[in-house]
């Protein structure tokens, strides 16, 4: 005789309402991304405004302090540079489309497909520049939000953990584990790529290859893609080197092997493993399960994200081992 299976109008009301859950975020995941990417932000430059706080500054003049020291230092870096970027990055884009066609020429590939999405490009021109605007208005929220996260930080906190009874505790370490992890993983990432920006810029500037600082800072800040990034930004040099020599393409290619393994094998165990503490085969699945769900973005979040899942977990698997 069948047996029969009641369900209780609480359960109903629970599936119903964790899946309308789901659903609202995932209406809301590009607000909820833009979020963490704040939360991120807020961990790494917390140590600085609170450095400000100490020295009595109010804690918004601290944060406005830091905003302007972060931008006058990249604007320093980047009025140095910019004379000769400049100069390199017009050579490279007005002589870019000729390497092409010589490239092409050399390799006797058909250059129909490469003229079609130039073609399809400057169609496409008022879309880019809307992506473009879009972009800004972007940064610029995620600089306020950032602002505001930083100003309420404490707060933040002591309400995060006073929604768990008699876990308040517990919850505000965890949360201070968290920011001090994530802060820690965003200066290593920057120092990472400031390390492979200037050992790539020493290889292509002993090698003799064209516009080497513009390669260099490409390099740089494709280190932020984990994995992927550096192979794309090997392209460019190599091609570029393909079109003076086969055997200086080869150097080009060798130096970035070279550059590569220092970084997987001795940079990155130094910088990256004393920032996050991740094993490696755990970052290259976080990182190709968030490019699935999410593309570049999901890449790009996969080792912050998975720092503060391991981080909940072993504060967990902690707390089950208490007696």
């Amino acid at each position: 005789m069948p047996r029969k299976i009641d369900i209780s109008h609480k359960t109903i009301i629970f599936i119903t309402v964790f899946l309308l859950g789901l659903w609202i975020v995932y209406l809301i995941r590009d607000l909820l991304i833009l979020l963490f990417i704040a939360v991120i932000l807020m961990s790494a430059l917390a140590p600085v405004v609170s450095f400000f706080t100490k020295l009595k500054f109010p804690k918004a003049l601290g944060i406005l302090i830091t905003y302007i020291i972060i931008i006058a230092a990249f604007g320093g870096i980047l009025l140095g540079f910019l004379p000769l970027l400049v100069e390199q990055s017009n050579k490279l884009i007005d002589t870019f489309p000729t390497l092409l066609v010589q490239y092409f020429n050399i390799n006797n590939i058909d250059q129909t497909f490469l003229q079609s999405q130039v073609a399809d490009l400057s169609k496409n021109l008022l879309s880019f520049t809307l992506v473009v605007f879009d972009n800004i208005i972007t940064i610029l929220f995620l600089l306020v939000l950032t602002f505001y996260l930083l100003l309420e930080r404490e707060n933040l906190e002591k309400r995060t953990a006073a929604l768990f009874l008699h876990r308040q505790h517990q919850i505000q370490n965890l949360t201070i584990k968290i920011e001090e992890r994530l802060g820690a993983w965003v200066r290593g990432q920057l120092f990472l790529s400031l390390i492979i920006g200037v050992l790539v810029y020493i290889g292509l500037f002993l090698l003799n290859i064209p516009y080497a600082l513009t390669l260099a800072i490409v390099a740089g800040i494709l280190e932020i893609v984990p994995v992927i990034g550096p192979i794309v930004a090997a392209i460019p040099g190599i091609l570029l080197a393909f079109t003076i020599s086969p055997i200086l393409a080869l150097g080009v290619a060798v130096m970035y092997f070279v550059i590569q393994q220092l970084e997987n094998h001795l940079i990155v165990p130094q910088v990256m493993g004393r920032a996050v503490g991740l094993n490696p085969l755990v970052v290259i699945l976080a990182i190709a399960v968030g490019s699935r769900l999410l593309g570049i973005v999901g890449a790009l979040l996969a080792v912050p994200l998975t720092v503060v899942l391991q981080i909940i977990v072993s504060e967990m698997l902690l707390e089950k081992e208490k007696p």
